[in-house]
């Protein structure tokens, strides 16, 4: 393929400058050229740019090479300018030189046009591509000069070396903020930083740099700084390493102020603390209100239910068999049974005494024997560990974990049979409950009325353990609670009144 080239002629010969022309295409040049002969059309020509070089004759009516040299100058065009011409001297060449014209050839002897035309078109590329270089970096130092000075921080470039000294090779204007001290007091003296970290903090600053050293891995430390004016803050260092053939790390990133970050969480903290406080609160007030109902219903209620079937029983003793009034009676008794047997299943769920008096996992039998009744439902205790022995708070949270999966088994597993583990595992207290319906969705999970849920999160979430439930399509739900075996606290009053 044919080498492009534009070409500007200052040439008053027209039979010159078609020589010229002919010498560039029998050298492969596809040219695009252009023939001026005066100042005003150089001007023009200049003004359309688009070239490659300039060839000039040094004498033109009214114009000389001089005069065209000096034009392209003013103009600050780095275009290869060289004179041709058959009547200028060795010293007026030389001049032509020393003012800015890359060559001069005699119109005699053009038999190194081409191989010097591509000498100073490869000079001129090469110019070029420095020039654009050196554009870039300047570009791209401004963009990162300007991102550097917006960043909420300092940016900051240090070495480590292995004697655990620090020398701060660049710190951007966010010192100023940050620290209070200007970016050349942390450049004259990088232990300026080290003073300004809590003694508290220091060491494990200094343990962070040796450890990202050693493995060349991402800083990311956060600690606390007092600046000279006396505030304390909490500031995040991230940097990324780089071995220096010195044996030093230099590390570039980027110092935060996360203060008002670690205040919203120091106070986000304080809040859960106060809503788990609360919670506990209110679940020991709704047990201690439990205990009150399930105890009126089964003094109260109960003796009074016991005392109307007393008093039934003896009414019936006196009627005849066949008195109308007596199958009545029976009817009463019968409704008098059902309602008893109620107002004790409602008092043991209330408040199940068991319990309190032989401990989880009769309670959990209990509990499980109850819903088999009530729901005609087999609910299996597999495995249950009568050993366990843990707070008062523990158990009860467990047992009523467990009546809420039973109540969501009744609810929505569609399930024909339950199974049910409780065990000790070291220092955890296991409890398994699967049934073999429908399986539970990932959109019943996320369900913002999943109060049942919810609420077996937030006891166990009290308890410290852990809550998992598992599910897949027709393969029934598992739920598995882990929770620390805590310590045992008995009631005194208790003891004495079992003794």
């Amino acid at each position: 393929m044919k080498k492009p080239l534009s070409l500007l002629l200052v040439e008053d010969n027209e039979d010159d400058a078609i020589l010229l022309i002919d010498h560039f295409r029998r050298a492969g040049y596809d040219t695009r050229w252009r023939r001026v002969q005066s100042q005003a059309d150089l001007a023009v020509a200049l003004d359309e740019g688009g070239w490659d070089l300039i060839l000039s004759d040094y004498r033109l009516p009214g114009f000389s090479g001089d005069s065209a040299l000096e034009l392209v100058k003013t103009r600050g065009l780095d275009i290869p300018f060289m004179l041709i011409s058959g009547m200028v001297d060795d010293e007026t060449a030389s001049a032509a030189m020393r003012a800015g014209a890359k060559d001069y050839l005699d119109k005699d002897r053009l038999d190194r046009l081409v191989p010097a035309v591509e000498r100073e078109l490869r000079e001129a590329r090469i110019r070029r591509e420095r020039h654009e270089a050196i554009e870039a970096a300047e570009d791209r130092e401004t963009r990162i000069s300007a991102i550097a000075s917006n960043i909420p921080g300092m940016v900051f470039q240090l070495e480590h070396t292995d004697d655990g000294n620090l020398k701060i090779d660049y710190a951007g204007d966010g010192a100023a903020m940050l620290f209070g001290v200007p970016p050349a007091a942390l450049l004259e003296d990088a232990d300026l930083l080290l003073q300004m970290i809590l003694p508290a903090d220091r060491d494990s600053f200094l343990d962070a740099l040796a450890r990202g050293a050693e493995r060349m891995t991402t800083l990311n430390w956060e600690g606390r700084i007092r600046v000279p004016e006396g505030d304390e803050k909490w500031i995040n260092v991230r940097g990324s390493p780089l071995q220096l053939a010195d044996g030093m790390t230099r590390w570039a990133g980027v110092m935060l102020n996360i203060t008002h970050s670690k205040e919203w969480q120091a106070e986000l903290s304080a809040s859960r603390t106060q809503l788990a406080e609360l919670s506990s609160y209110l679940q020991r007030i709704k047990e201690e209100e439990r205990e009150r109902i399930a105890r009126d219903i089964h003094d109260v209620l109960g003796g009074l239910l016991i005392g109307i079937k007393i008093e039934v029983s003896l009414l019936a003793g006196k009627l005849t068999a066949d008195d109308k009034l007596s199958e009545r009676a029976k009817r009463i008794g019968v409704m008098l049974d059902d309602a008893i047997s109620t107002s004790s299943r409602v008092a043991r769920e209330l408040r199940p005494g068991i319990l309190k008096e032989f401990g989880l996992a009769a309670a959990i039998e209990s509990q499980a024997e109850d819903f088999s009744q009530r729901m005609n439902m087999p609910c299996r205790v597999l495995c249950a560990d009568y050993d366990i022995s843990s707070s008062e708070d523990t158990e009860v949270a467990i047992f009523r974990i467990f009546q809420e999966a039973l109540t969501n088994v009744a609810k929505h597993a569609r399930a024909n049979s339950v199974e049910v583990r409780l065990m000790q595992e070291g220092d955890e207290i296991v409890l398994q409950v699967a049934d073999d319906g429908v399986g539970i969705t990932s959109v019943a999970f996320s369900k913002p009325r999943s109060f049942g849920l919810r609420g077996m999160r937030e006891r166990v979430a009290g308890l410290g353990g852990t809550l998992e439930i598992r599910s897949g399509a027709d393969q029934g739900t598992e739920l598995v609670l882990r929770v620390p075996l805590g310590v045992a606290q008995k009631n005194p009053q208790d003891e004495e009144a079992r003794g």
